[in-house]
């Protein structure tokens, strides 16, 4: 039993031993080029979530991971095989509820730990504001919390199932890494894009739902092919680095009518 993982405790433990933290992994089902999962989403949130409730718990951390959310936004997928899609007021609303059960039970910090580009919780966390005594944090694992990293370890991280990702599953799920079983080599495209007939588009002054199937090939954006195993895991050990310093922090912060200022 992984007393920081509430799918592995029991009440005998919990009812003894309460949390000050939830962490909720949100991930996403999708194709993500021809070499990666459609789980690869839920894996990256489980994995980046585990590993840092694991290190703050030791460090004397009262967190729990809630099991992950599988599903995601895949509205600009759609036209890709078992994409499953949750529109984002069905994912509000889940969030809502959840964070609702967490203030019945008298835990007032959560944290979401995103790892699907396509969802976009922003909103939802300024509609909950004031709506619940839940403060809620979020955390989009692979966008500011680990852009330095990225720069130095990858050419071009790539926007999905590119080397990044590709790098993380090769260290953390590899046998779910597709390689053809004659030369050994993974079988991924190159990861090329469309380019949009609008400029102002190309040069991200002015953004849109990019429709995934008109974008890409195989759904990869990004070259998967320089990514290793080794680059995997020198991202993920700082970004556990980083969140679980920041949950430790949280859990012995006292919540008082200035939180969390």
């Amino acid at each position: 039993m992984r007393e920081w993982i509430l799918a592995e405790v029991n009440y005998g433990y919990v009812k003894n031993h309460p949390y000050e933290v939830a962490v909720l992994p949100m991930g996403a089902t999708e194709p993500h080029n021809l070499h990666l999962p459609y789980g690869t989403d839920i894996f990256e949130a489980e994995t980046v979530a585990s590993l840092s409730c694991e290190a703050a718990f030791h460090k004397g951390a009262r967190v729990v991971m809630l099991p992950a959310i599988p599903y995601g936004t895949e509205t600009n997928l759609m036209q890709f095989p078992l994409a499953m899609n949750l529109q984002p007021s069905t994912l509000m609303l889940v969030i809502r509820d959840l964070t609702l059960s967490l203030e019945q039970h008298g835990v007032r910090k959560l944290v979401i730990v995103n790892s699907h580009g396509g969802n976009d919780f922003k909103p939802v966390l300024r509609e909950l504001q004031g709506q619940t005594s839940v403060q809620i944090f979020l955390c989009d694992w692979f966008r500011k919390m680990s852009a330095d990293v990225q720069k130095t370890l990858f050419d071009d991280p790539g926007d999905h199932a590119g080397e990044m990702e590709t790098a993380f599953g090769l260290a953390y799920f590899p046998q779910l890494v597709a390689h053809d079983p004659a030369t050994g080599k993974m079988v991924a495209d190159a990861g090329q894009v469309q380019p949009c007939r609008f400029d102002a588009v190309n040069q991200g002054w002015v953004s849109l739902t990019r429709p995934w199937h008109l974008l890409t090939s195989n759904t990869g954006v990004g070259n998967p092919h320089p990514a290793t195993a080794e680059k995997g895991r020198k991202l993920v050990e700082t970004v556990v680095q980083r969140l679980s310093g920041f949950l430790v922090d949280l859990a012995h912060e006292e919540m008082n009518e200035r939180f969390p200022y």
